[in-house]
C-alpha cells in the first residue's frame, strides 16, 4: 500500500475546513477530484476517515489519528525539501490567520512574499485563534497569526501589529462605559475559540454583567449588518470596522483598558523556523516599518 503525499494534503485540507468544497478552493482543485482521492485513501486504509455532522465533515476516530501523523509527515517533507534547496525558501508554507488579520494586514504581505519567493507554495488558512493554535501544535500549520502573546512552552513568536477593539451598537444607543450598559443584549460573534469573543466574555465578567445570547456569525460584514438592524451588539477591531461599508450606520464604543487593546502575533513551534518562515518574518518586519504598524519590534519582542 502506497499513500501519496498529495492524498495527505487533500485529507488535511478537508479536515481543517470541514468541507470538500472549501478544501478544493484552498488547493485550487475541483471538488470531485478531492472526493475521489479521499475515497481512494479510505479504501487503501480500510477505514472511514470522516463523518458528516450538521452539514460539516467531522473526523472519525481513525481520521483524528491520521491527521496527527499527516501533519508531521508533511512538515518533515517540506523541511527536507527546503534543506536540499540549500536553505532557500521553497516548497509548501502553510500560514494560519485570524479572519480580520487576513482581510486587513495580509494582502500587502502576501503580495511581497509571492513576488520575492515565487517558488514557495504559500497557503493561507483562516480560523479562530483557538483552532489556529490547535493546528499549529498538531503540525498542520507552519505558523499562525493570532491574538497573543502566548506563554505556552514550545512556541516562539514575534508581534505583527496592535489592534484597538471597539463595541458596535445601533446609532442611537447611549454611550457604553461598562458592560452593564449592554447587559443582556444579543452578541454577534464568531464561534467558540475566537480570542476576541473570549476578550468580550472577560469584559462582561469583569463588570459583573450578564452577556446576552451569543449569535455565531462567521462574517464581519454580516455582524455589522445585524447591529445596524438593531438586533444586538458586536466586537471587532477598529481596523476591521474601518474597512467595512456601512460603518457610519453604527455607534462605536471603545472598551475600557485593558480590554480595548490586542496584539496580533506570528507564532510557530520552537525549533521549526525554516527558510520559508525566516523569509516571512523578514518581510513582516519590513512591512511593519513601511506601513507604520504599531507594536514592539521583533528585536524588542525577542529580548523581552
Amino acid at each position: 500500500m502506497v499513500v501519496e503525499l498529495s492524498q495527505l494534503r487533500i485529507f488535511q485540507a478537508v479536515a481543517e475546513t470541514g468541507s470538500v468544497t472549501r478544501a478544493a478552493e484552498l488547493l485550487h482543485r475541483v471538488p470531485s477530484n478531492l472526493s475521489t482521492r479521499l475515497r481512494q485513501l479510505e479504501e487503501q486504509l480500510g477505514v472511514e476517515l470522516f463523518r458528516r455532522e450538521r452539514q460539516r465533515l467531522q473526523l472519525s476516530p481513525a481520521g483524528k489519528v491520521l491527521l496527527d501523523y499527516a501533519g508531521r509527515m508533511l512538515a518533515l517533507h517540506d523541511e527536507a525539501f527546503a534543506a536540499v534547496q540549500g536553505g532557500q525558501p521553497a516548497g509548501e508554507f502553510v500560514l494560519g490567520s485570524m479572519y480580520s488579520t487576513a482581510a486587513i494586514h495580509l494582502p500587502t504581505l502576501l503580495a511581497r512574499y509571492h513576488k520575492a519567493y515565487p517558488q514557495v507554495n504559500l497557503q493561507v488558512q483562516t480560523a479562530p485563534s483557538g483552532e489556529l493554535l490547535e493546528g499549529l501544535l498538531a503540525g498542520r500549520l507552519d505558523a499562525a497569526l493570532l491574538d497573543g502573546p502566548l506563554s505556552l512552552a514550545g512556541l516562539d513568536g514575534v508581534p505583527l501589529c496592535e489592534e484597538t477593539l471597539v463595541l458596535l451598537t445601533e446609532p442611537d444607543h447611549p454611550p457604553v462605559r461598562s458592560a452593564r450598559d449592554v447587559a443582556g443584549r444579543a452578541v454577534f460573534t464568531f464561534r467558540k475559540g475566537c480570542s476576541y469573543r473570549m476578550r468580550l466574555e472577560a469584559w462582561y465578567a469583569h463588570d459583573h454583567a450578564a452577556m446576552g445570547r451569543a449569535m455565531e456569525i462567521e462574517s464581519y460584514p454580516s455582524m455589522l449588518a445585524c447591529v445596524v438592524a438593531g438586533s444586538g451588539v458586536a466586537l471587532m477591531s477598529q481596523s476591521m470596522l474601518d474597512s467595512l461599508p456601512g460603518r457610519e450606520n453604527v455607534a462605536v464604543h471603545r472598551l475600557q483598558t485593558p480590554f480595548d487593546q490586542a496584539t496580533t502575533w506570528l507564532v510557530w513551534r520552537r525549533g521549526m523556523r525554516g527558510a520559508n518562515l525566516d523569509a516571512w518574518v523578514s518581510l513582516q518586519e519590513e512591512a511593519r516599518r513601511d506601513e507604520g504598524w504599531k507594536g514592539p519590534s521583533v528585536g524588542e519582542a525577542l529580548s523581552a
